[in-house]
């Protein structure tokens, strides 16, 4: 992995922030910026920032476009046509939701619609010819094989392709469609996920998809974590959690203070903001999205289209920690919360993980000489 990506560790750094990219890359490991949440003009401003901080040194792009959601046939649905299908009791419980918490509403010079389907193939479109006119290395995508335009128009410009499997099958049909390499992402990591655990789901697909290199994801955080997942045979790491809480990343106050003071139990998956499960912090919005007051969560994009601006509207008033709105706030996150107890440099993290992989896999060296 390190030489097919150019750098000293094989630790991939999953972020949405351009600070935590740049200050995993400077420490010798690999940033990926996560570009879901970015519009077009934030991204090739970010992208712009990062190759101007970075010089030569690599770094990657991360897109979300599922392998079936509402519209998928037509690369996303328009969204006021979304709008349309969003049904009247779902609406009434969040404006309830809302008001019980005293979430006020947007100033009018910070209220937005949404003006294209999120997680959709005709965002990515947009978002990948951006990232192609810039120095990226790598790109990966989510919730899917890699569409066959992003893998050709990659492989004409020399960039590496990557995807995330949650499943053996999942990374058999990645490998089919030819990425380079697969990330086997396990249930206790954040954000989008499936059921099977790291240690038996990173073996298994290292076997079925042989000999495409697959790199861990899932709950891993600390040397002894990167040094398991190459005893389970991949070839690095890929990391999203353990950012948050780092000096550089711009994780929403409240919800830093929550992910410091939080325990591994203190995460579930979760439909309530995407429309999929993904594992994020457990707060008032999950538990009332799962009570029985809930209609249920929508599908995806109904479901991110409904609480988008819901979202917004909980991180403005949550700043105040005491507010009302405070319990509203969260975020995705992996079980490996636990540990995230305490606001470090991003490059102290690698740099830690790097001297406690050694330690392990001294260790581990030292009981195979006692033989």
């Amino acid at each position: 992995m390190c030489e097919m990506l150019g750098v000293e560790f094989p630790i991939l750094a999953f972020s949405h922030c351009r600070d935590v990219v740049v200050a995993v890359s400077r420490a010798g490991g690999f940033g990926v910026l996560g570009a879901a949440g970015h519009t077009d003009e934030q991204l090739d401003i970010d992208l712009q920032w990062i190759e101007e901080h970075l010089g030569d040194k690599p770094f990657g792009v991360d897109f979300i476009v599922p392998a079936k959601y509402l519209g998928s046939d037509e690369g996303g649905l328009a969204v006021d046509r979304l709008e349309e299908l969003i049904p009247v009791e779902h609406r009434k419980f969040l404006d309830d939701l809302l008001a019980r918490y005293q979430v006020p509403e947007l100033p009018p010079d910070e209220a937005r619609t949404l003006t294209e389907s999120p997680m959709s193939m005709n965002k990515a479109s947009s978002q990948m010819d951006i990232a192609f006119s810039h120095r990226v290395s790598l790109v990966v995508n989510a919730l899917g094989p890699p569409p066959k335009s992003m893998i050709e128009r990659a492989h004409d410009q020399g960039v590496k392709v990557g995807a995330l499997a949650g499943k053996k099958a999942h990374a058999v049909r990645h490998a089919a469609a030819g990425v380079d390499l697969i990330i086997a992402q396990g249930s206790e990591a954040g954000g989008h996920t499936g059921e099977i655990g790291t240690m038996v789901l990173v073996p298994e697909i290292v076997d079925a998809v042989a000999p495409v290199p697959v790199v861990a994801a899932g709950g891993i955080g600390s040397g002894r974590q990167f040094a398991a997942a190459l005893a389970l045979g991949a070839e690095g790491v890929w990391c999203g959690s353990i950012w948050l809480t780092t000096e550089e990343a711009e994780t929403h106050p409240t919800v830093k203070t929550k992910f410091l003071a939080a325990t591994s139990s203190d995460t579930l998956r979760s439909r309530s903001r995407t429309g999929k499960p993904a594992r994020q912090l457990r707060c008032a919005w999950t538990d009332e999205w799962e009570g029985p007051g809930s209609p249920g969560p929508l599908g995806m994009p109904l479901q991110p289209v409904l609480v988008a601006a819901a979202e917004r509207r909980i991180a403005r008033a949550s700043v105040d920690p005491g507010s009302p709105a405070a319990p509203l706030a969260g975020y995705y996150v992996g079980q490996i919360v636990g540990t995230m107890n305490q606001v470090k440099p991003a490059s102290r993290v690698v740099l830690e993980m790097v001297d406690e992989f050694i330690d392990a896999a001294e260790r581990m060296h030292g009981l195979l000489s006692e033989q």
